[in-house]
């Protein structure tokens, strides 16, 4: 079963194995001061967990476990998923192959 926040991304259920993450903010400025241009910024790999799909289903018919939660910060491959918005928010869908790990 789909596991929800109740917020503007409420509506979207993702389906399989995918999860709804809301990437961390990219970087404005370096430690020195210099402030990026957009074109230059780096692609965010953190980000917060919205949404969980109910997991793939396996050859023999039973859903494979998703191993996050809503709420939980992640580490995802760079290039990973699907950018959109919602609501003037800046969401990525991820399948679970792309997530690296769990922030604690």
């Amino acid at each position: 079963m789909a596991k929800k926040v109740s917020t503007p991304t409420s509506r979207l259920k993702p389906l399989g194995d995918r999860l709804v993450v809301k990437p961390a903010p990219r970087e404005e400025m370096t430690k020195s001061g210099i402030v990026l241009p957009d074109t230059v910024k780096e692609r965010p790999q953190e980000g917060t967990v919205l949404s969980v799909g109910p997991g793939r289903i396996l050859d023999d018919g039973s859903r494979e476990a998703i191993d996050v939660s809503v709420g939980q910060r992640i580490l995802f491959q760079k290039y990973a998923g699907t950018e959109f918005k919602l609501d003037e928010e800046d969401l990525l869908i991820l399948s679970q192959k792309d997530i690296l790990a769990v922030i604690e």
